[in-house]
This record gives structure tokens, sequence and C-alpha cells, in this order.
């Protein structure tokens, strides 16, 4: 089995798992976003945090991350070469957001961030051998 063959197989397993991961996040973040717009109890508001939105607000920015990060999680799956860098950056921003979201739901912010720190790994070793 040569090199390149090897580091093909890899780059494929690390796209097929950046993609199933972007779209499983997106779709879990979606449904969270539709929890806290409809102010489900499932969530504790923090009095005096920093960056205070209502639970309205960050369902619906949750919502719209959480379409825009499942249709890129889609597109890399259908190997698109853009969803790659678009990958990236969106899974940057989704950890970003979700550690906004931390005094809201810690447990499942850290899983999501954890998810996204995966996510951009594979991502940028994807693009790291797309570029030899």
């Amino acid at each position: 089995m040569s090199s390149s063959h090897t580091e093909n197989a890899w780059a494929d397993g690390l796209g097929i798992f950046a993609g199933a991961a972007l779209l499983t996040v997106g779709i879990f973040q979606f449904l969270e976003g539709v929890s806290a717009a409809a102010k489900d109890d499932v969530f504790v508001t923090t009095p005096n945090y920093v960056f205070e939105l209502d639970l309205t607000t960050w369902g619906w920015i949750h919502i719209v991350l959480g379409i825009l990060v499942a249709v890129i999680g889609a597109s890399i799956l259908m190997a698109k070469r853009w969803a790659l860098v678009a990958g990236v950056v969106l899974a940057v921003l989704s950890a970003l957001m979700n550690f906004l979201w931390l005094p809201f739901y810690p447990a499942w912010a850290v899983i999501i961030i954890a998810f996204d720190v995966a996510v951009i790994w594979a991502l940028s070793s994807m693009l790291g051998t797309a570029r030899r």
C-alpha cells in the first residue's frame, strides 16, 4: 500500500467524521434554539451575565447557526471543497457562541465545543493534506 493511498484514506475518513459531526452539531443547535425560543424551562437564566440576551434571542441565534452548520456538514459529506474552509469558520463561530452559552446549559455547551474542536482539527488536517 502506497503512502499516497494511505493519506487519501485518512483524509477521506476525517472528511466523513467532520461532515457527520457538523451535521449532528447543526441539528442539535437547531433543536436547542427551538427549545430556547419557546422559553422552555430547561434553561437557567443567570443574573448579571456579561453577554446577557434573553432566551428568545439566544434561541434564534442557535436556530440560524444550527441551520448553517448542518448545511455545511452536508456539503462536506457531498465532497464540496469550498465547504472545508466554511466548516472551519463555522466550527470556530459555533465554539465561541457556545462559550457564551455556558451559563445557560454548561454541560451541553462543553460537549458542543468539544465536537467543534474535533471538527476544526479534522478539517485542518484535510486542508493540510490537500495542499500537498
